[in-house]
């Protein structure tokens, strides 16, 4: 079984992208759905938490203060490698199990921070989703009803696109010019050719 990453910054596309691929019928593991599930519902993550960020970053009802969280670590660097390091080691688990349960020619792992995280290195093959910055921060500021400020913040802390590209072993272009689904096509029919030919 071929394992395929997808990753793109924030307002490219990917999530639109991951689900083409899932009506073409290939599974599909979204790391960042399951690392926030994981992170209100695994008791070690929550231990750990508070620990190193404190209790006051959970409401009285004992779930997670996300945006508590989020103004502690999105603008310092060390604080969210720390998140991330407690977070991603159970994500990566939870991946390999979901992993033993598929049985596909190949399956997409949906990840905004793929290469940042370490996790490309557990795959075989990489696509990236991109688009001009001007689009993807016109398409955030209208998907979460937020500033031009507050989407350039989260883009400073991913990386650019010229490095996801770089690394990416294939790209999709989402500019709303380029047709989307031709793309995806050719790649569901390359990467199940490539996953016959590797068995």
């Amino acid at each position: 079984m071929l394992k395929v990453g997808l990753t793109g910054g924030i307002g490219s596309g990917k999530t639109v992208v991951a689900g083409i691929f899932r009506q073409l019928g290939a599974p599909v593991y979204d790391a960042d759905t399951e690392a926030r599930l994981l992170t209100e519902n695994n008791s070690e993550i929550k231990a750990e938490l508070e620990k190193k960020f404190g209790s006051d970053i959970f409401l009285k009802s004992g779930s997670l203060d996300r945006s508590k969280l989020s103004s502690l670590v999105f603008s310092n660097p060390e604080k969210l490698n720390l998140l991330n390091s407690i977070i991603h080691p159970i994500v990566k688990q939870h991946f390999i199990s979901w992993l033993q349960e598929q049985n596909s020619p190949y399956i997409i792992k949906e990840a905004a921070i793929l290469f940042e995280s370490g996790s490309h290195r557990d795959l075989d093959r990489t696509i990236v989703v991109t688009a001009p910055e001007e689009i993807r921060i016109q398409r955030v500021m209208t998907r979460d009803n937020t500033t031009r400020e507050k989407v350039k913040d989260i883009m400073k802390n991913q990386w650019s696109e010229e490095e996801l590209i770089k690394r990416s072993d294939y790209i999709v272009t989402n500019d709303d010019q380029t047709l989307v689904i031709p793309q995806v096509l050719k790649l569901h029919r390359l990467l199940s050719s490539e996953a016959e030919h590797s068995k």
